[in-house]
């Protein structure tokens, strides 16, 4: 794996002591194990990536191989025997991961980044949350979320969910509906299932084991690219629940918290975008075609690509793993400037992973076109940047009416009013 891209503030997570967050010797020894490990399974996972998306393959071995390292448990807070990492060094692992494989690193990385969440933000059942962090790390569970539907709306526009939750008199529920892109649904253990409560126009979390009578997947995944995230539809047919299934309730300001977890969907993109350099470089540097003495690398055009995908890459990089150590440093503080931050990286990222892809692809030329290329994989991966949360939309919308209201707050406060 090339190191090109370890800048000081990756290598700062292992190397140094954070004097803000007080970390001790044996926690930078824990993260850059941790993060050696990472390095050897991305290589395993770039060996059988092009094999992998031929096949619409679930990657099986390598949701293994980071089973027996723990990672599933990496963010399970300590006192229910995780290891508590912090969000950058989760973050580093995460770019490591999608430069071997991006579909293995955007699958696990919604386990890890809800379970993240869960861990900050404590919105279930205390009991709840302990057992299914327990059993994380004795048996890698692993757990997603089911809130997409067909015809139902993306949940971050306020989409009503038409799975419906039938309330029992004895208590509990039956549930049915159905759930689009639930990735790897083959692979879970447990469903975070929202539904509308029948009668009402509430909207709830329900806990469902894989197991559950009446759970099944229907395999529905047949996209262009991240094909091996298994993203089938999750089929509910009369399951029945507990009342303890129930895990929480839902509310507008639900939505417009800041969720530092979701930071693993930009961060999948640039381990994508790393990659495609590393392709490019690999390429400019020892093809010399017969009107060159020496190779491309060296000419002028390929010099210019290659300068700006390094500007590119360093942006982006600083922009993301700085506001992480925002929020490491500072957690929830200046709630709106958080959230503001968030939608930022990820915008920018993905609009980076993008243009540094589209660059490689001209360095390496018509190659690159080539269905047995990584490249073309890379192209076809990197645009689900643009379909993951928050959409770019409603991200320029809140970036734009932030600046609109400093600037009228400002204004105002200028001439007293």
């Amino acid at each position: 794996m090339a190191k090109v891209e370890e800048d000081t503030e990756i290598r700062s997570i292992a190397e140094r002591k954070d004097a803000v967050s007080g970390k001790t010797m044996d926690e930078e020894c824990k993260v850059k194990r941790g993060l050696r490990q990472i390095d050897r399974i991305a290589e395993e996972m770039r060996a059988d990536a092009q094999e992998l998306d031929e096949q619409h393959g679930i990657p099986v071995l390598h949701v293994d191989s980071l089973r027996r390292i723990g990672y599933p448990a990496w963010n399970v807070p300590k006192e229910y025997g995780g290891q508590g990492m912090p969000l950058t060094a989760w973050l580093a692992a995460q770019e490591r991961l999608a430069q071997g494989n991006p579909s293995v690193a955007l699958g696990i990385g919604w386990h890890m980044g809800i379970v993240h969440d869960l861990a900050e933000k404590r919105p279930w059942p205390e009991s709840t949350f302990a057992d299914i962090s327990r059993r994380i790390v004795e048996e890698g569970g692993l757990i997603n979320r089911a809130a997409m539907e067909v015809g139902g709306g993306s949940p971050s526009r306020g989409g009503k969910p038409r799975t419906t939750a039938q309330p029992l008199a004895q208590g509990g529920y039956v549930v049915n509906g159905r759930k689009t892109f639930t990735t790897f649904a083959p692979l879970l253990q447990w469903f975070i299932v929202t539904a509308t409560v029948e009668g009402t126009n509430d909207v709830i979390d329900l806990i469902i084991p894989r197991e559950a009578e009446g759970v099944s997947i229907e395999w529905t995944w047949n996209m262009t690219g991240m094909r091996g995230t298994a993203s089938h539809d999750l089929l509910l047919d009369h399951v029945s629940v507990p009342e303890e299934a129930r895990v929480m309730q839902h509310n507008q300001e639900d939505v417009r918290r800041p969720n530092p977890y979701l930071l693993h969907i930009p961060v999948c993109y640039l381990g994508i975008a790393v990659a495609a350099r590393d392709e490019a470089l690999s390429f400019a540097t020892t093809y010399t075609p017969p009107s060159l003495q020496h190779p491309i690398a060296k000419t002028a055009h390929v010099e210019r690509l290659l300068g700006e995908m390094e500007v590119d890459l360093i942006a982006a990089r600083h922009l993301l793993y700085g506001v992480a150590k925002e929020w490491e440093t500072k957690g929830s503080e200046q709630p709106t400037q958080r959230l503001t931050d968030l939608v930022a990286v990820k915008t920018f990222v993905v609009q980076t992973a993008l243009s540094v892809v589209d660059k490689a692809m001209r360095i390496v030329g018509a190659h690159s076109l080539s269905m047995d290329h990584p490249l073309q994989r890379m192209y076809r991966d990197v645009r689900f940047g643009l379909h993951n949360p928050p959409m770019e939309d409603i991200a320029l919308q809140q970036l734009a009416r932030g600046a609109v209201h400093a600037w009228e707050q400002g204004k105002r406060g200028s001439t007293g009013e």
